[in-house]
């Protein structure tokens, strides 16, 4: 079971870049993605379902603002719109495809990058999150919360540690949140149980030269249960060509969907 997931930061402007191009020769079975930044209605048949998949969005209210996606290849047992966060499920931050026992989600923790009210709003976020995955973590399936979650873990996990330390996504609050989901959740950095090399991003800034220096962050997850987490044997971050600031991290695993 090969997993991708992308922020592309405008679906319609990642598929101009070859996007969806590319995504026909992965031999993907889930892709997930984040700020597609459109809404259903103004997207051609190739963004709605490539060839292959069946296509499910859940779009923020706003225009041209956040919206997570999935394709899939076989067709899901269920689909989950939202957390049932109000302020959050308008801004179009997930969705979940359950398939016999696994489930598999697109999820975009917000950005507090803009200023203290959107780090408020992530800090919310986080605190309504944890109780969900805490309780998913114990009810019998298993889980692969793919995307962007806006938070760096570790020094490894970012090239410019010491001065990043004031900077939303890099703050120590942030960073023990996502090592609480670890350690005593009970969760799985899947990319990291199989690489542990520095120098390993996911995201670089536009400003500047981050992308040619590769001065990034690394803030894009397949984070898992132990049982699914157990079965990656492969792991990608394509750099080759980009179709947003964001690269796709693939990972494989030794699973077959509905098994």
């Amino acid at each position: 079971m090969r997993v991708i997931t992308a922020n592309l930061n405008g679906i319609r402007s990642a598929n101009d870049k070859g996007f969806h191009q590319w995504l026909a020769r992965q031999k993907a079975d889930i892709v997930c993605i984040q700020e597609t930044k459109a809404q259903v209605d103004q997207l051609t048949d190739i963004m709605l379902a490539p060839k292959g998949f069946h296509g499910y969005f859940h779009d923020a209210e706003k225009k041209g603002y956040s919206g997570v996606a999935m394709y899939c290849r076989k067709q899901p047992d269920r689909i989950r719109m939202g957390l049932g966060f109000p302020e959050f499920d308008l801004e179009g931050r997930y969705i979940q495809a359950d398939f016999g026992n696994l489930s598999i989600a697109s999820i975009y923790l917000p950005s507090g990058s803009s200023g203290e009210e959107r780090q408020a709003a992530k800090y919310r976020f986080m605190d309504r999150l944890l109780p969900f995955m805490q309780a998913a973590k114990y009810d019998g399936r298993e889980y692969i919360f793919c995307g962007d979650w806006n938070i760096v873990h570790q020094e490894i996990d970012i090239k410019n540690w010491k001065s990043n330390q004031k900077n939303s996504g890099c703050l120590p609050e942030e960073r023990a949140w996502l090592t609480k989901l670890f350690d005593e959740v009970g969760y799985v950095d899947v990319f990291r149980t199989l690489n542990r090399e520095a120098d390993q991003y996911t995201w670089w800034s536009n400003r500047g030269q981050a992308w040619a220096k590769n001065v990034g962050w690394r803030i894009d997850y397949q984070i898992a249960t132990p049982g699914i987490a157990k079965k990656a044997i492969k792991e990608k971050i394509y750099k080759d060509k980009r179709f947003s600031d964001h690269a796709p991290l693939i990972i494989d695993y030794d699973y077959e969907l509905g098994s």
